[in-house]
């Protein structure tokens, strides 16, 4: 028994340890451990490896060298994968409403594979959106030690002399509608736009939540900011096997570092960096298996205290390269911390606090990517959130690059996505109006699902600032325009989105933060008595079971009670 790290205090006893054990060490015999392996803590090693998309196919050669990281600090690695749901294949038809439910089962298997095989510590490793925080969900659910690392970035494309990314190819497809591009245009744009393996380019929801990783803590510094197909992955990779095995030893916890200053840190950066408005989903769940209390107004109050200062996509010029290459989202925190905003007595996987990861950290002369926060692209965030009487538990637009933050017109309401981009593909709608997509929200899509498809479309055809579009469903990271999403409640349980009519005059004003519509509580209330429940046409499987359970946006879209109600920590059987 290794005597470093307390073997006879680690869950993975219950399966190597006495007599009673044999046929458990057994099987372990049966794959290549000796009596040393199976004696040193045992670390889970997860992946989402699959080949669905770029975005997770250099995981496992990733997981293989944090793996070595383990085994060359004393532990013993095993490694496990789980699923992923990627948006950019899953986007504009049924499949996106597996997408955020995927968060969920991320989540719950990893939780389940750890807890039948009785693993000390874990090493996550995620490349798309829903699985980074799903990941960094079960970490903080099962709270034995652990460290997140990014499987980086795809490279940009090159197009006609510019840097490029899938988001053009989306709106490339509004412009081929509207008769701007041909089809030989679209062809050659698709082929060229993601060169290489990793994750959308931009500051969508996969590079927002990696630097969520840095920022809250989980992951080690640098990890989220290399792209994919850098060698330099392997560095990050061995030092985070090395360094789950030092939190180990230190007995330093998910919840020891994910508190609620380390979740406004978190915030903070998704302001800063107009990052995506599914962060102010994934940052309330992460919060509700550490039993905390951190919804959809709590990230309101970040964003709205915190200036935006990288100048990425969609809103802005550059991708996740441009910035690694300047320092990364250290970069970022370096600079909020100078203002007094960041938190920098949070304590990191590092073993130190983020303060003193960020002592060396300097903003780069001579660069545009990341700006002085003392001179910043706008004094509040990149993403705002909204209330009023159409959204009485609120939404969230990225307000990022945008021109015009008010916007008022009659609703055109469409109670499906097919329905509404079908109507946008045909250009059945006019300047001014506020499109509608509604019963799309966590219960009633189900699953919220995003509408990058319909806004790229729109933004295609050179509507993205002459309409807006409200929903209760999600955006992708890579939308743009005035697009506000979550908003709650959802049209499947009676919500003010649920009683409107073609023509009720909208209005959205993302700078005093509200969004109502000219109806006066009497008329909203006898809409309400008129109102009708509808049937999804999911009765059955996962999709069925996730509508029984799922809570509302505001909260996070989660599936069960959380961190308030456990009665004992997994890490401490």
């Amino acid at each position: 028994m290794t005597k470093t790290y307390g073997k006879s205090q680690l869950p993975s006893r219950h399966v190597t340890q006495g007599p009673e054990r044999a046929p458990h060490r057994s099987y372990y015999y049966a794959m290549g451990l000796g009596k040393k392996q199976i004696d040193q803590p045992f670390v889970g090693v997860v992946t989402t490896w699959n080949e669905a998309a770029p975005c997770n196919i250099t995981l496992a050669r990733q997981a293989q060298v944090a793996k070595k990281g383990v085994a060359a600090a004393g532990g013993t690695p095993r490694e496990f994968t789980s699923i992923t749901v990627t948006d950019g294949i899953a986007m504009g038809h049924q499949g996106m409403k597996s997408s955020l439910i995927s968060r969920e089962v991320i989540a719950d298997s990893v939780e389940l594979t750890v807890r039948g095989h009785c693993y000390d510590a874990l090493v996550g490793l995620a490349g798309c959106d829903k699985s980074l925080p799903g990941l960094m969900m079960a970490m903080v659910r099962l709270n034995v030690p652990s460290v997140f690392m990014y499987g980086g970035s795809i490279l940009p494309g090159k197009f006609k002399g510019k840097d490029v990314t899938v988001v053009d190819v989306f709106e490339g497809v509004g412009q081929f509608s509207a008769g701007k591009v041909d089809e030989a245009y679209l062809d050659e744009l698709e082929q060229v736009a993601c060169p290489s393996a990793g994750s959308c380019g931009g500051q969508f929801t996969a590079n927002t939540m990696a630097c969520v990783s840095e920022a809250i803590g989980l992951a080690l510094p640098g990890s989220a900011g290399a792209p994919a197909p850098y060698e330099s992955r392997d560095m990050y990779a061995f030092a985070s096997g090395e360094a789950v095995m030092a939190l180990l030893k230190n007995k330093l916890r998910p919840r020891d570092i994910v508190t609620r200053k380390a979740l406004e840190n978190a915030a903070m950066v998704v302001a800063a960096t107009g990052g995506s408005t599914n962060a102010a989903l994934h940052l309330p769940a992460i919060a509700h298996e550490a039993g905390i209390d951190f919804d959809l107004h709590a990230v309101g109050e970040i964003f709205k205290k915190t200036p935006y200062i990288a100048d990425l996509k969609p809103g802005g010029k550059y991708v996740a390269k441009d910035m690694y290459e300047i320092g990364g989202v250290a970069v970022v925190m370096k600079e909020l911390l100078g203002i007094g905003l960041f938190h920098g007595d949070c304590i990191t996987v590092t073993g130190k606090t983020q303060a003193e990861n960020l002592k060396d950290v300097k903003l780069p002369a001579g660069q545009d990517v990341v700006l002085s926060a003392k001179k910043p692209l706008s004094p509040t965030g990149g993403v705002v959130t909204l209330t009023g009487n159409l959204a009485t538990e609120g939404a969230i637009v990225k307000v990022a690059g945008m021109k015009n933050l008010q916007f008022k017109g009659p609703a055109r309401c469409f109670d499906s996505e097919e329905l509404a981009f079908e109507a946008v593909e045909k250009r059945k709608y006019k300047d001014g109006e506020v499109i509608v997509i509604r019963y799309e929200g966590p219960r009633g899509g189900p699953g919220m699902r995003e509408m990058l498809s319909t806004t790229a479309a729109l933004y295609g055809q050179g509507a993205g600032d002459k309409v807006a579009l409200i929903t209760d469903g999600r955006f992708s990271g890579g939308t743009r325009g005035f697009c506000v999403g979550h908003v709650g409640p959802e049209a499947a349980v009676g919500g003010p989105i649920g009683l409107l009519k073609d023509g009720d005059i909208i209005t959205l004003d993302a700078v005093k933060g509200t969004m109502d519509v000219a109806l006066s509580d009497d008329e909203l209330a006898k809409r309400k008595a008129a109102w009708k429940p509808r049937e999804t046409d999911y009765a059955s499987g996962t999709l069925w079971k996730y509508a029984q359970q799922v809570g509302p946006a505001e909260k996070g879209a989660i599936t069960h009670p959380g961190g308030k109600f456990e009665k004992k920590q997994y890490a401490d059987i």
